[in-house]
């Protein structure tokens, strides 16, 4: 039974930084796609960054590029997400997931999925 376990949501103001975490466990992830997706209430759910477990190799959706970074601890299991240089446009809940194979940046394409983890920032 794969679990993901997100944390490290919280509320800042523009310009500051967060870092969540997605603890993941139930099996071994090589050969998976570990990615950061976020919503904002009345908006659908939006792709933002993806890492393959096996490379490291990374993609990000534009607005974020140079801001955020995905990362991974192979050794713990554990999926990051550093933001910098937040902005209100930020604000979302912020979903960790995964899927065998290659990235896609359809929700849809998931199979596992976090709790979510809000993400706040004021002006």
């Amino acid at each position: 039974q794969v679990q993901l376990v997100e944390s490290g949501g919280g509320r800042v103001q523009a310009g500051a930084s967060l870092r969540l975490s997605c603890a993941a466990s139930g099996r071994t992830f090589s050969g998976y796609t570990m990615v950061w997706f976020r919503q904002a209430p009345g908006k659908e759910r939006e792709f933002v960054a993806g890492i393959y477990w096996n490379n490291g190799n990374t993609v990000y959706t534009d607005s974020v590029k140079g801001r955020f970074t995905i990362s991974r601890d192979v050794g713990d299991n554990t999926v990051y997400l550093q933001m910098d240089s937040l902005k209100p446009e930020d604000t979302a809940v912020y979903y960790c997931a995964a899927r065998y194979g290659s990235s896609r940046q359809r929700s849809y394409d998931y199979d596992y999925w976090g709790q979510g983890a809000q993400v706040t920032v004021s002006s």
